[in-house]
């Protein structure tokens, strides 16, 4: 596997303190719709220009796609700039769809395939993506091997990402993680990471980045055909996000910029995640990020009953 020459090996930069929000790289790898690869291309500048920084891949995005694109987008930055975060666990490229690969062998053959696609030699960040059946497998071997590579510097740090807190919060308790990432289960509209994960890894030091935080759509705009965590979206949750929109103009505050928000506001979470397939989709996001946001709102949310009321709130 390349990895950077002996003598650079130990310097390589840890991914701390990672940016407020980073760009989630799935939409430009074509997630919901073909996406033109200038386009693609302009988007992670627009994100880096904005200062999220944290460009977040994986090979299942697109079959490498989005990897690739990522890759030409760095071509013409400074790679000092950014943070480079990829995952391991799922095989690709052979136009089978991905399979599941944890073994020691699998993250070496994974890394080095994200290494040509991405045009790096190092990574900030790896994560073990979506190991919510391979628990075991993932702590024995894929971690264990991302270690070694953490301390040979070809990774500056470890995590696992999935959408699911509960098996997340059991690799935290079972290894030595530096991070998770956790994809619509601490947003807005439903904490439930807020009752094992989240507090484990404050108790841990384990950084917590969010993403989906606009639960795959209906966050961004409440609407009966909107996608919640990519399904139809069912009535009564629905109705929750549409009451916690009426509370969010009854103060002047743009929903997405509350959803954007909100997860920063719990010590534990370093980073928020932001999917975007344009360049004008980040650049909205990122300026709405910065709207201010008043505390009797997230107060009037959570006597309510939309706001779980031990949630920490920016």
């Amino acid at each position: 596997m390349a990895s950077r020459p002996e003598e650079l090996r130990t310097t390589t930069p840890a991914p701390w303190p990672l940016p407020r929000f980073g760009l989630g790289c799935a939409p430009i790898g074509d997630l919901y719709g073909s996406v033109d690869p200038g386009t693609a291309v302009a988007t992670v500048h627009a994100a880096i220009a904005k200062g999220a920084t944290l460009l977040d891949t994986a090979p299942k995005y697109g079959d490498g796609l989005s990897e690739r694109r990522v890759g030409d987008a760095l071509a013409s930055v400074d790679r000092e700039r950014v943070q480079i975060s990829t995952k391991v666990g799922w095989l690709v490229g052979e136009g089978n769809g991905p399979s599941p690969a944890f073994g020691r062998d699998d993250v070496l053959r994974s890394l080095e395939s994200s290494m040509r696609r991405l045009g790096v030699d190092h990574f900030d960040l790896v994560h073990v993506h979506d190991p919510d059946d391979h628990l075991d497998e993932t702590a024995r071997h894929t971690l264990p091997a991302l270690i070694r590579l953490r301390e040979e510097g070809v990774v500056g740090a470890i995590g696992a990402g999935m959408n699911n807190h509960v098996p997340l919060a059991e690799l935290v308790r079972r290894t030595d993680l530096d991070v998770v990432l956790v994809a619509g289960r601490y947003t807005l509209l439903e904490q439930p990471a807020l009752a094992d994960l989240l507090p484990l890894c404050a108790e841990r030091g384990v950084g917590v980045i969010a993403a989906g935080v606009f639960n795959s759509g209906l966050l961004a705009n409440p609407r009966p055909d909107a996608p919640y965590n990519y399904h139809p979206v069912p009535d009564a949750v629905l109705e929750r996000a549409l009451a916690i929109r009426d509370v969010c103009v009854r103060y002047g505050v743009p929903l997405r910029a509350a959803a954007l928000r909100f997860p920063l506001g719990h010590p534990a979470v370093v980073s928020v995640l932001v999917g975007a397939a344009t360049p004008e989709e980040i650049a909205d996001n990122l300026d709405l990020a910065r709207h201010p946001v008043p505390t009797e709102m997230w107060a009037d949310l959570r006597t309510a009953g939309l706001l779980d009321p031990l949630a920490p709130v920016p």
